[in-house]
């Protein structure tokens, strides 16, 4: 998926969401989005084995879905919990990020952590982290968490990080390796001019040159932060302003894969071996890019709202190819 030159995502051939029968245009159609967006989840385990990354559908039996090989690295990624939200559609965020991580727990293929990319809470109120933390605890997994533009308010993060990154020493960013597996947690809702999109800054980039020096470009790349790396639709602030200093340090690596939350949508971006994967909301859902006056909370009937919100399913069958997606709904 790319986008055009009015800003509109665009998918192509090559990408996981195939021309429906009878369109004979590559052009991104409301009937194309909801079909991609229809593949999509809230949860998504992932698993790495050969520096190839696969999904699995969170929901799924043993016998359903192909399981990882022995030793393959399985992780989880949640996002937008937005706990504290209380209105139209979901006025209960807690009840549905709960029902995730009830799922996550039931999967057949424990995994080793998971992932949270960004936006916990919804105002930063520590009784809002609080909710949060304990429910996702509720997973028994080590969670790593990157912060989205609501976990900031007011304090540029400093309560966010002291709570669920203390060793960053206030910053946010940080790196770690897992089974031979190199995950970068990157920073993007900081230093935010009104209405705009994510940035990274001089010295994140410059921090994030000295992680990747020396490193085989062999070694697997997970990236994992809040706000797209890619310009989505940079008319509602979906995108990262400097994110192309960032993709030129990760562009040499054999195997780069970059998960986001913030647009509670699941689109997809591939730039040769760099696949970039937004994930859906456990809160509520957002109108397509363009769809509309602006981002914000897509009122549906209450009885949908859990088909709007699920698991995802994600299978890379090879390095060079478009992953193939599934879902499994929290209505499901």
């Amino acid at each position: 998926m790319s986008c055009n030159e009015n800003d509109k995502p665009d998918v192509t051939s090559g990408d996981a969401c195939p021309v429906p029968q009878g369109e004979s245009s590559p052009a991104m159609s409301r009937r194309r989005a909801m079909a991609c967006l229809a593949w999509a989840g809230a949860g998504i385990l992932w698993t790495l084995d050969g520096g190839v990354p696969r999904g699995i559908s969170l929901g799924a039996s043993a016998g359903a879905a192909e399981m990882p090989a022995r030793h393959a690295l399985t992780f989880v990624q949640i996002s937008d919990s937005h706990i504290g939200f209380n209105k139209a559609p979901n006025p209960d965020p807690a009840a549905t990020l709960q029902s995730a991580i009830e799922r996550i727990r039931g999967a057949s293929e424990r995994p080793a952590f998971m992932l949270h990319t960004g936006d916990v809470s919804h105002l930063s109120r520590p009784e809002e982290f609080d909710i949060a933390q304990q429910i996702v605890n509720g997973a028994g997994l080590e969670t790593r968490y990157v912060p989205g533009e609501h976990d900031v308010i007011g304090d540029d993060g400093r309560a966010f990080f002291a709570r669920f990154s203390p060793d960053t020493k206030g910053v946010g960013w940080y790196s770690f390796d897992q089974q031979g597996v190199h995950f970068v947690a990157l920073v993007n809702v900081l230093n935010l001019k009104a209405g705009g999109m994510g940035y990274l800054g001089d010295a994140q980039l410059a921090w994030l040159a000295a992680d990747l020096k020396g490193r085989s470009h062999s070694t697997p790349l997970v990236v994992f932060t809040h706000m797209p790396l890619w310009s989505v639709y940079p008319a509602w602030g979906w995108g990262t302003d400097d994110s192309d200093r960032a993709l030129a340090l990760l562009r040499p690596f054999g195997s780069v894969t970059v998960l986001n939350g913030h647009i509670h949508q699941v689109l997809q971006k591939v730039e040769g071996n760099v696949r970039m994967q937004t994930a859906m909301s456990t809160a509520f859902p957002q109108p397509a890019p363009g769809d509309g006056p602006g981002p914000g909370p897509l009122k549906v009937d209450p009885s949908q709202l859990r088909q709007t919100l699920g698991i995802r399913r994600v299978d890379f069958t090879t390095l060079d190819g478009a992953p193939l997606l599934g879902d499994t709904t929290l209505a499901s």
